[in-house]
C-alpha cells in the first residue's frame, strides 16, 4: 500500500519560525525545517511525500466572504523572502513540493483523498482541526508538535458533538479562528443542545417551529449567515491537481515509478 506524507509546509514552518525570538531571523531555519521532515519519514516510513504550500491567489473563500480570515498577522517578511531558498533545499533533501494557487487545504484534503481512492494511506502533518472533517479511516492526521495523532474522538469530545455534525456545528458556532461567522446569537453551548435534539441544520431549520421562539428568531435572521459558514468551513476534495504521485516516491532500492495521474 502506498502511504502519502502530506506535510503542511506553511503550519509547520510558521510554528518553528515563531520560535525564534525574533522574527527577521531566519537562519539555521531551513536545517531545521529538513530535520523535521527527516524526523517524520523515519517516523511514519511513508513511500510518498510532499510539502504543500500556500499561493498567493485570493482564497475562494474571501472571495465568498471578505472577513475570512480577517485580522490574522501576515507572514514576517524574512520568512516570506527565504521561502524559494527553503524549498530548493528541500527539494535537494528529497522532499518535493505542492505550490497551491491560495489555500494549502484544499489540495491537501484532494491528495489525500484522491490517495485513499485509490486504495492508499495518507498522513496530514498539520495542526489544523479542520482535517478532522474527513473521515475515511485511512486519512490520519499528526500533530508534529505533540508528537501525536489528532483523531476524531477527540475532536467530538473537545466539540461535544458527533464526526457528521462538525460542519452543522461550525456553521451555527462560527469558528473565530477563522471569523467564520455562524449564526450570531448561537454560540457552541446552544449548537451543541440543537444537534443533539434535531441532528442537523437542515433539520434545525425545518423545525423552527418546534425550538423555542427567542432561538428560532435568532435563527431565522441567521439563515444566510448559518448558508455561508457551511461553505466556508468545508473541505474541497476534488480541485484539479495535476501532479503525478511518481514524483513525490521517496527514493528505495526496488522504487518503480507509478505513473498514476492525481
Amino acid at each position: 500500500m502506498n502511504t502519502f506524507l502530506i506535510i503542511d509546509g506553511m503550519n509547520l514552518v510558521r510554528r518553528m519560525h515563531a520560535a525564534q525570538p525574533n522574527e527577521n531571523d531566519v537562519n539555521g531555519l531551513d536545517a531545521r525545517v529538513g530535520s523535521a521532515c527527516k524526523k517524520l519519514v523515519k517516523y511514519h516510513q511513508p513511500t510518498h511525500v510532499a510539502v504543500v504550500w500556500d499561493g498567493d491567489d485570493i482564497s475562494w473563500r474571501k472571495h465568498l466572504f471578505e472577513d475570512y480570515k480577517k485580522g490574522r498577522k501576515p507572514m514576517p517578511q524574512a520568512l516570506s523572502n527565504t521561502l524559494p531558498a527553503l524549498k530548493s533545499y528541500l527539494a535537494a533533501q528529497g522532499f518535493n513540493s505542492i505550490d497551491a494557487a491560495s489555500e494549502a487545504d484544499d489540495v491537501i484534503a484532494t491528495l489525500a483523498s484522491k490517495l485513499v481512492s485509490n486504495g492508499g494511506k495518507a498522513i496530514i502533518v498539520s495542526t489544523d482541526k479542520g482535517f478532522t472533517q474527513l473521515s475515511d479511516p485511512n486519512i490520519q492526521r499528526w500533530d508534529h508538535f505533540n508528537q501525536d495523532y489528532m483523531t476524531i474522538e477527540e475532536r467530538e469530545k473537545k466539540l461535544g458533538v458527533e464526526h457528521s455534525q462538525f460542519i452543522d456545528y461550525l456553521a451555527l458556532a462560527g469558528d473565530s479562528g477563522n471569523k467564520i461567522p455562524g449564526v450570531p446569537g448561537i454560540g457552541p453551548k446552544s449548537a451543541i443542545e440543537l444537534l443533539r435534539t434535531f441532528r442537523s441544520l437542515a433539520n434545525i431549520y425545518a423545525s423552527l417551529d418546534k425550538v423555542g421562539a427567542k432561538q428560532a428568531k435568532k435563527l431565522e435572521a441567521g439563515k444566510q449567515m448559518a448558508r455561508l459558514s457551511y461553505k466556508l468551513v468545508q473541505l474541497q476534495t476534488d480541485i484539479p491537481l495535476n501532479v503525478n504521485l511518481s514524483q513525490f516516491r521517496l527514493p528505495t532500492p526496488d522504487a518503480k515509478p507509478s505513473p498514476r495521474q492525481m
